[in-house]
C-alpha cells in the first residue's frame, strides 16, 4: 500500500485536531494506541467472526470497510508520533493465517508488542498485520484509501461541529 498520500494527510488531521484540542505539548500515544485496540474491538464486532454462538451474518462491507478505516487513521497517526511517515509503502505480505478471529488476535499482539518497543519493525509488523485482516475480509488496497480520503473528509466536518 502507498502511505506516502495517506500520512500527509493524517498528519494534517491530527495536526488540525491538536490545535483544536490544545493537544500540541501532550503525549497522546498510550492514548492513541488504547484508540486503534478499541477501533479493532468495534471492526471484530462488525465481522462478527468470534460469535460462535450467534447465526447473524457479519455487517455490510461498507460498514466494515469504514470501521477498518477507523483502525488506519490510528495506525497512521501512531506512526508519525514515532516518526516513521517516511515509510512510503507497506507491502502484503502473503497469507499465512486464515482465520479472521486469529488475526484479530495477531493484531493485539502486534499492537502491545509495537507499544512497548516504539521501534519501525514492530510497526511495521503491526501495520502489515493490519493489511493481512483487510485480505482476509475481502478488502482491496484501492478500497481502503477511497475509503480512508472519505472519512478523513468526515472527521474535519465532526471537528468544525464540536465532535
Amino acid at each position: 500500500m502507498n502511505t506516502t498520500t495517506l500520512f500527509k494527510m493524517q498528519k494534517a488531521l491530527d495536526s488540525h485536531i491538536e490545535s483544536q484540542h490544545g493537544l500540541e505539548n501532550e503525549d497522546l500515544f498510550d492514548r492513541k494506541v488504547l484508540a486503534l485496540l478499541v477501533e479493532i474491538g468495534e471492526l471484530a464486532n462488525e465481522t462478527r467472526c468470534f460469535k460462535f454462538w450467534s447465526v447473524k451474518p457479519a455487517s455490510e462491507t461498507e460498514t466494515i470497510l469504514e470501521e477498518f478505516v477507523d483502525g488506519v487513521h490510528f495506525i497512521l497517526s501512531l506512526g508519525i508520533e514515532c516518526g516513521f511517515e517516511d515509510l512510503e509503502t507497506i507491502t502484503q505480505s502473503q497469507l499465512d493465517e486464515l482465520d479472521a478471529t486469529k488475526q484479530f488476535l495477531s493484531i493485539y499482539e502486534y499492537a502491545q508488542k509495537f507499544r512497548n518497543s516504539r521501534s519501525k519493525e514492530d510497526y511495521v509488523q503491526l501495520f502489515q498485520g493490519y493489511l493481512k485482516l483487510a485480505q482476509l475480509l475481502g478488502l482491496n488496497e484501492d478500497q481502503i484509501e477511497q475509503a480512508y480520503i472519505k472519512k478523513n473528509e468526515v472527521n474535519y466536518e465532526r471537528q468544525r461541529k464540536g465532535y
